[in-house]
């Protein structure tokens, strides 16, 4: 499952830096989650980097993107090969 950012994001620029997979960039109205791109650090970390530095507690998980622990491990190879 992929990560989602919702409209309380204040644009603090704190998410953006921790991800390892480079999904997280500036939207037009606040920051957005590359699906493609978010493994919810499966692969680096335990925990997700940007859930874990958000000062509002806008991002969770993408009920639209759902995805198992191994096709987040699956995509994380790819993405690191």
């Amino acid at each position: 499952m992929s990560l989602l950012i919702d409209d309380e994001c204040i644009n603090c620029d704190v998410c953006e830096p921790e991800c390892p997979n480079g999904a997280i960039s500036q939207g037009e109205d606040i920051y957005i989650i590359d699906p493609e791109l978010c493994t919810e650090c499966v692969g680096h970390h335990d925990v997700p980097q940007c859930i874990e530095v958000c000062p509002v507690d806008c991002i969770d998980k993408d009920p639209a993107k759902v995805e198992d622990q191994d096709s987040l491990y699956q995509k994380y190879l790819k993405l690191t090969a």
